[in-house]
């Protein structure tokens, strides 16, 4: 069964679908279960790597997710196309092959099962992400629940005429409610509230109902993580919920991770850490490669590369934290969160800030995004209000945007040119990855049976085997391993059977041909054990180096 890009798929199918990547191509795919979610279905990663080169654990790796948010949709169809990709490319392009013959992917399409089932329902419910209550399993006894109240499919708005009302028809375009001036009145006026229905209502008061599923797994992460009065949907404690358990256990028994990608939607941006500090925090180097590694996403995807914490705040006085990227701050492998579309891009709204237009912007952005739904999205946009009796209100008229599937999500003719954007990228950026590869074995005759018995290796990658400073200065990676194993009939004189020798630098962050200083470590990618063995001539050896980050390497040498 082949992915669909210009729909979305509901949980059976999706799981047909990664089943069928790996019936084709069993030597690139192996489908694993990460863990259950909340409502007990499997949450799948596929393993992506050539197999007869060696065992995914063996190689330098990359993280990639999507659809920790219940409605953000696209972020599966983004790792399903990466491994479509990943599948037609294999012995055609040059670097897809050499990506899989040397790392590994981990591909996690939907970390939210249950939430994405929510949401593609044939009557949605929008909900932030897990479908678990919290912080409170009970019902509310008056006020609002959002949902589709007409059964359409559809959660729009509905319009109340109200004298006092906020809002007001447009001159240019009745269809769009657009504020009063603070000062006017007089008009006809509106009341504008989400799609929904009313318990307990008096005939004065509407206040809109949290859902009583409030986490948000995205802030139930390791670090940074705060409880519900700083930071709601947090959780009762990091990774208390069965999904952000089960990604944390995963990437933390898989070592030879280097770095990760998670998928969300919208804003069309890639964003950096840190979430909760200034760049001023962060080792230097991380921050050079953090921008550099940005400059190339943006040429590969078109999107621009922001830091969490200096450029997407959702208010300025408000540290976002306990986010996916834990796995820079804790683990130091670097991370990306890319947020897939933005409808504001697509209308002809330019020099705006991706999260202040949300709470304010001219009248003409709006005018923009009509006339653009109207002329691309055949009504499915922006949708003309029409009447509708309420069960409590009485005659409302519903419509306006269809959020879920017009700015939440690309619609069904955009979603596959978005989602193409990324896997170009993603691949170059897994090419970045450290690679510990052989460089030369020795053994010289000392006499009296002895020999010396040299293993070099190098570090073939751009990056650095410890991958990040930030790994380096929390000791989370120890430096390259070297091991003997010796024959019987053999004995080891002198150096140990297992030895750990220094991390080995990559070609990252190096000095120009300009430098007034230059590079005092010339060949600080390279790095060699040495031994004394006595052995008879003809004694075959096993030289081994490893490092968590940058693979293994194994040199068999005959002695003499």
């Amino acid at each position: 069964m082949q992915p669909a890009f210009d729909r979305f798929h509901r949980y059976d199918e999706l799981m047909a679908v990664l089943r069928a990547f790996e019936a084709r191509r069993p030597d690139l795919f192996r489908l694993e279960c990460l863990g259950r979610s909340h409502e007990g279905r499997d949450i799948p990663v596929v393993v992506a790597t050539r197999r007869e080169t060696g065992e995914d654990t063996a190689k330098p790796a990359v993280w990639v997710d999507g659809n920790i948010h219940a409605g953000e949709l696209a972020a599966s169809t983004a790792c399903l196309h990466l491994l479509h990709v990943l599948e037609t490319a294999y012995g055609v392009r040059e670097d897809v092959t050499r990506l899989l013959d040397t790392r590994a992917l981990y591909v996690c399409p939907r970390v939210n099962p249950d939430g994405a089932e929510w949401a593609l329902a044939d009557r949605p419910k929008h909900i932030r992400s897990s479908t678990r209550p919290w912080p409170f399993d009970e019902d509310a006894v008056d006020g609002l629940d959002v949902e589709d109240v007409d059964g359409d499919g559809r959660i729009l708005t509905m319009r109340i005429p109200d004298p006092n009302g906020p809002f007001k028809a447009h001159p240019d375009e009745p269809r769009l409610m657009t504020p009063r001036d603070p000062a006017e009145s007089g008009g006809q006026y509106w009341r504008v509230v989400p799609e929904g229905r009313l318990r307990a209502y008096d005939g004065v008061e509407i206040r809109v109902n949290p859902n009583r599923e409030g986490l948000d797994l995205n802030r139930n992460f390791p670090s940074g993580w705060r409880q519900e009065y700083q930071q709601a949907g947090a959780g009762p404690y990091p990774v208390s919920e069965p999904e952000t358990r089960a990604i944390v256990d995963f990437i933390v028994r898989h070592p030879n991770l280097c770095m990760g990608v998670s998928f969300h939607t919208h804003s069309g941006v890639i964003l950096r850490p840190f979430s909760g500090e200034p760049d001023d925090n962060m080792p230097a180097e991380d921050l050079w490669l953090y921008k550099l590694f940005g400059k190339r996403a943006s040429a590969f995807t078109g999107y621009p590369c922001l830091s969490i914490f200096h450029d997407f705040k959702y208010h300025p006085k408000q540290v976002i934290s306990g986010g996916f990227d834990w796995i820079y701050e804790h683990l130091g492998q670097f991370f990306w969160t890319v947020e897939i579309w933005a409808p504001a891009r697509e209308a002809g709204i330019t020099d705006y800030h991706y999260i202040d237009w949300y709470r304010e912007h001219p009248p003409e952005d709006d005018l923009k995004l009509i006339a653009w739904s109207d002329r691309e999205l055949d009504g499915q946009g922006y949708v003309d209000w029409y009447p509708f009796e309420h069960p409590q209100l009485g005659p409302v008229e519903l419509g306006g945007w269809n959020k879920l599937a017009t700015f939440r999500n690309p619609p069904a003719k955009y979603l596959e040119r978005e989602v193409r954007r990324f896997p170009d990228w993603l691949v170059w950026q897994a090419l970045t990855t450290p690679r510990l590869e052989p460089l030369r074995a020795q053994a010289e005759p000392l006499g009296e049976g002895a020999w010396r018995v040299r293993l070099a290796v190098q570090n073939t990658g751009y990056l650095p085997t410890y991958a990040t400073k930030r790994a380096l200065e929390r000791r989370i990676t120890r430096g390259v391993i070297y091991e003997i194993e010796l024959p019987e009939g053999a004995e080891l004189v002198a150096g140990k059977p297992r030895q750990e020798g220094e991390q080995l630098e990559g070609r990252a962050n190096k000095v120009t041909l300009q430098a007034f200083l230059p590079d005092p470590r010339l060949t600080a990618d390279r790095g060699q054990c040495e031994w004394t063995v006595r052995a008879p001539c003809g004694t075959r050896l096993i030289l081994r180096a490893r490092h968590d980050r940058a693979g293994r390497v194994e040199v068999p040498i005959v002695l003499g």
